[in-house]
């Protein structure tokens, strides 16, 4: 938790934590783990406490079905990525974002012939480029393990989890 606590705060501390890790406090988080684990709740209380300190490392949390709802519905991910819709002119206005559950089973699925999956691809590459271009971080949490990322994302994608602190939630489910 106290690593947590100065990342978000911006504190080099951070990264003395864990001094075995190459933990830095300008990546992104990926938190694995198996289910049950917390990974969500954790990032839930930490988008709640930056929100109500008016943090700017503040961020929207955002479930793997949501955002499959939203694309089903509107047939792009704009409001997850560059969220065009709400910026003036030619500028996009991303906000820093928390995207939950990758690996889910409903990226298997298909809507209207486009695999949901690919949808997930897009939204890493976007995120990518926003995190580059306007320092907007994106997080992500997952029941994958590290072998299981290599097998579901390409080459490209794998190389951009360079740009993320893995941050491991060990242990036994804590739902009751």
């Amino acid at each position: 938790m106290s690593f947590l606590l100065y990342y978000f705060n911006g504190c080099r501390l951070a990264e003395k934590v864990f001094p075995d890790e190459d933990y830095k406090i300008h990546k992104n988080l990926l938190i694995v783990g198996a289910p049950g684990t917390g990974k969500t709740m954790i990032m839930q209380i930490f988008a709640d406490y930056l929100r109500l300190i008016r943090n700017p490392s503040q961020f929207e949390n955002l479930s793997v079905t949501q955002m499959m709802n939203y694309y089903k519905m509107n047939g792009h991910i704009d409001l997850y990525s560059y969220n065009e819709g709400q910026s003036k002119g030619f500028n996009p206005a991303p906000f820093n974002i928390c995207l939950n559950d990758i690996g889910l089973e409903t990226e298997n699925q298909k809507s209207y012939g486009t695999s949901l999956d690919s949808v997930i691809d897009e939204f890493l590459y976007a995120r990518y480029e926003i995190y580059q271009q306007f320092g907007k971080k994106y997080h992500i949490t997952s029941n994958l393990n590290i072998g299981d990322f290599r097998k579901r994302f390409e080459g490209r994608l794998i190389d951009r989890f360079k740009s993320f602190n893995v941050i491991p939630l060990l242990g036994n489910s804590r739902r009751r």
